[in-house]
């Protein structure tokens, strides 16, 4: 068994020495990038039992369970990060959403996911079945909620999609959130006590409006008219993990603007994601707070991959960068509207991070260890790992009775 794991993983381990050496055809570096997602994949996928045992500490913690539907709500003791104290609906009663439909986003029927998300108390919500739920308005949520998709094919497309605004411990797990569109000028309810009018809405998948202790996992994200998970106006406590995110332009925002000081004590771990084909840019874009960019999977960006503005602190550590082969655009980072005089004193750093085809990290600031301190959450596996620490990234196939 032994020579057995080390004949399965020897093929994540061998890009670690090949990329080491001069690659004249840049083809051929994402070719091999590619190979090696594929095998890691297949390998989890086909081999059940190494789920248990990929370093990835979220999975390990959860996914070797073959009664996980039994235990849902122990996923909540699996979190990592900053938003590692997100227990969601952890303390609550099991709700079970059957009916797709979102016919009135002030009146919604009970066995809606919108009557289930308002309610005041802790709420675990799972899915009867498969479903593709196309929401009228933002779907408004209370604190101390789940949503958990997992043992269901669940969509959330084609409308209006999530929204987190002044609530906390939101854990959002298992879901394929695509093609979110703007809406507003409407009615919505927040809680069964009060409704109220909205404006219009910037139609990202999950936008995050001064909330706190949320937690986005095992998510598949694209295509959505603004960003795919956007966090501002004060939030803070935040963990984005194991998500699979494609086909979209401004990735990820966090930090509302530049003179909105309210943000610089925002702490975000963005960790084991894989940010996939059709990325152009914001993976993430910050802004004033503390970002901790652990073991993520860079496989395809356009004009950068993590930029920002307005003194962040970013620690990158044991990532893997795969730059594009225009010769324009190999750098990672882009440091926004302001001066060399000024950005090269913020705090920005790559630590055991993979660099391939020509890709390359511009750090800056004086490394105060004070500063990476408050964007440190959780120590990073080395980067020769990051095929399979992503490779289960983004919705997964759960099947009950069986490991997921």
């Amino acid at each position: 068994m032994a020579i057995f794991l080390f004949l399965l993983f020897f093929p994540l381990m061998a890009p670690t020495s090949v990329f080491s050496l001069p690659v004249q055809d840049p083809e051929q570096v994402v070719q091999q990038v590619n190979e090696s997602i594929r095998n890691a994949t297949v390998a989890r996928r086909s081999l059940g039992f190494l789920s248990c045992g990929t370093g990835n500490p979220i999975d390990d913690c959860w996914r070797c369970d073959p009664h996980w539907e039994k235990n849902r709500q122990r996923l909540a003791d699996c979190a990592i990060g900053f938003g590692k104290h997100a227990i969601g609906g952890r303390d609550g009663k099991i709700y079970v959403v059957t009916d797709p439909r979102d016919d009135d986003p002030v009146n919604p029927k009970p066995g809606t996911l919108r009557y289930a998300v308002i309610q005041d108390e802790p709420l675990w919500i799972i899915f009867s079945g498969d479903m593709t739920i196309k929401l009228k308005e933002e779907l408004l949520m209370n604190s101390f909620k789940t949503i958990d998709g997992r043992g269901a094919n669940v969509h959330i497309a084609g409308g209006p999609c999530i929204t987190v605004q002044y609530v906390t411990n939101i854990i959002i797990h298992g879901i394929n959130i695509h093609d979110c569109k703007r809406g507003g000028n409407a009615y919505v309810r927040d809680s069964p006590e009060h409704y109220g009018w909205r404006t219009i809405s910037d139609g990202d998948g999950v936008s995050i409006f001064g909330g706190s202790h949320v937690w986005v996992d095992h998510c598949s994200l694209s295509n959505c008219n603004d960003g795919l998970i956007d966090a501002i106006h004060g939030s803070t406590a935040i963990t984005i993990s194991n998500n699979y995110m494609t086909h979209h332009d401004k990735v990820m925002l966090l930090g509302h603007s530049d003179t909105y000081k309210q943000d610089k004590n925002m702490q975000v771990t963005i960790a084991f994601n894989h940010f996939g084909e059709g990325l152009v840019q914001r993976m993430p874009r910050c802004r004033h707070g503390y970002f901790h960019v652990v073991n993520n999977d860079y496989t395809h960006w356009i004009m950068y991959a993590i930029g920002g503005s307005a003194e962040p602190t970013i620690n990158s550590q044991g990532n893997r960068f795969l730059a594009p082969n225009t010769e324009d655009n190999k750098e990672v980072t882009k440091h926004e509207d302001a001066p060399q005089s000024q950005w090269k004193q913020w705090n920005w750093r790559s630590e055991g991070d993979l660099m391939l085809n020509g890709a390359f990290f511009t750090a800056s600031g004086t490394g105060a260890s004070s500063s990476y301190a408050r964007a440190s959450s959780l120590g990073a596996r080395p980067s020769s790992l990051v095929s399979s620490l992503t490779a289960g990234a983004g919705a997964l196939v759960c099947k009950r009775g069986s490991r997921c």
